[in-house]
């Protein structure tokens, strides 16, 4: 896979490798062709976010074994489809972000001052 680079243009910082992360469970939020959902945005997430991703259909903290998910918990960072974000900001439950961990693909779905403006450091 080519170099991937995140929202500044620099190389693609890891999210998290516990729980492991990333459309390649490789602990990063890279993405290619074959990740049609795009899990590009680096994020926190937070208990407010987990409810509301329930209520949306995808139940992030319910751990499926079967898959090797062990279901997220407040705190953990986690990559998230763009799409998914740019709904949760429209409904003001956005999480945190990673902006160094966040690829540039990200920036197809939602602008850099509405990702900066929820940045944190996760490191």
């Amino acid at each position: 896979m080519p170099s991937q680079l995140n929202v500044f243009g620099e190389p693609l910082e890891e999210c998290s490798s516990r729980p492991v992360t990333g459309f390649y469970r490789n602990g990063c939020c890279d993405t290619g062709p074959d990740d049609l959902g795009v899990h590009s945005v680096c994020v926190r997430v937070t208990a407010e976010f987990l409810e509301y991703s329930r209520s949306r259909g995808n139940d992030l903290s319910t751990p499926m074994p079967a898959y090797g998910f062990p279901g997220l918990q407040p705190g953990d960072c986690w990559c998230l489809c763009a799409e998914r974000w740019k709904e949760a900001l429209a409904d003001g439950m956005a999480p945190p972000v990673k902006l160094a961990g966040t690829h540039a693909k990200t920036l197809e779905y939602v602008p850099l001052e509405a990702l900066k403006a929820y940045a944190v450091d996760l490191s």
